[in-house]
């Protein structure tokens, strides 16, 4: 297998749950990359999710559940762990301390509540959007992994180890988030394009999608001085509960 398809295979591979077969190569250097488009996949997923369900005429708050439910069972809640871990480790008010806390596998209080805050957002936010649900699934899910992307390009990485090193060491620069920025403002224009009279949408989501996953990147830098594999996941997670939360109000 090509070096793409081997790094595409590998993308699926640890950002999903989705089966990937034993005999592919997986080569895992520089998978950051791609994890946009992987939100794009996931996106379009529940997408068609929402689509059966809303044809077996489920309630929307209900499809809002099941399909939130099924976003954190794809990506085998790797995010939503981070932004766990994340949680507890702000809540330390010993900056020394904060790294050591968010390395601990037990989750503490202010973990529990941020994965509770977290998928309360996104049920209530998604069940708040009537139209073109499966266009806004797959922007939430594809700028949440450029802000992700853009985070590992941008800020340090505080430990010589762990989950998200090895995206740090073969991401260097932020020229390298333009391409996926690219078919992120593409699919706003593809929507644009499909569906002129709801164009406002398509603004709001790209403007939405970059200004937060920026800002969100930004914060956590703020915070901590730098970014972690943990850190990494909660800029997916919040990213993705704040842009669905902005569609409502756009």
């Amino acid at each position: 297998m090509g070096a793409l398809p081997g790094q595409i295979a590998a993308g699926f591979a640890f950002y999903t749950c989705l089966p990937v077969p034993i005999s592919w190569t997986l080569r895992f250097n520089g998978i950051a990359r791609i994890a946009p488009a992987i939100g794009l996949v996931i996106g379009g997923l529940l997408g068609l999710l929402d689509g059966g369900l809303a044809w077996m005429g489920l309630p929307q708050l209900t499809r809002s559940a099941i399909v939130v439910t099924s976003w954190i069972a794809i990506t085998g809640g790797l995010h939503l762990d981070g932004a766990m871990d994340a949680a507890d480790g702000l809540a330390v008010t010993d900056p020394e301390r904060r790294l050591q806390v968010m390395t601990d596998s037990a989750t503490g209080a202010f973990g529990a509540m941020a994965a509770c805050v977290l998928v309360g957002l996104k049920t209530v936010a998604l069940s708040e959007i009537s139209s073109d649900r499966a266009f806004v699934l797959m922007g939430a899910a594809g700028w949440g992994r450029w802000g992700q992307l853009l985070a590992i390009a941008r800020f340090p990485y505080l430990k010589p180890t762990g989950k998200g090193a090895f995206h740090k060491a073969s991401i260097r620069s932020t020229w390298e988030t333009v391409p996926s920025l690219l078919v992120l403002l593409g699919l706003s224009g593809v929507e644009f394009f499909l569906h002129p009279a709801r164009g406002s949408l398509s603004l709001g989501l790209a403007l939405g999608g970059g200004t937060i996953a920026v800002l969100t990147g930004t914060w956590f830098h703020r915070k901590l001085g730098g970014q972690t594999g943990d850190t990494y996941g909660a800029i997916v997670e919040w990213t993705e509960a704040l842009l669905l939360c902005w569609l409502t109000a756009w």
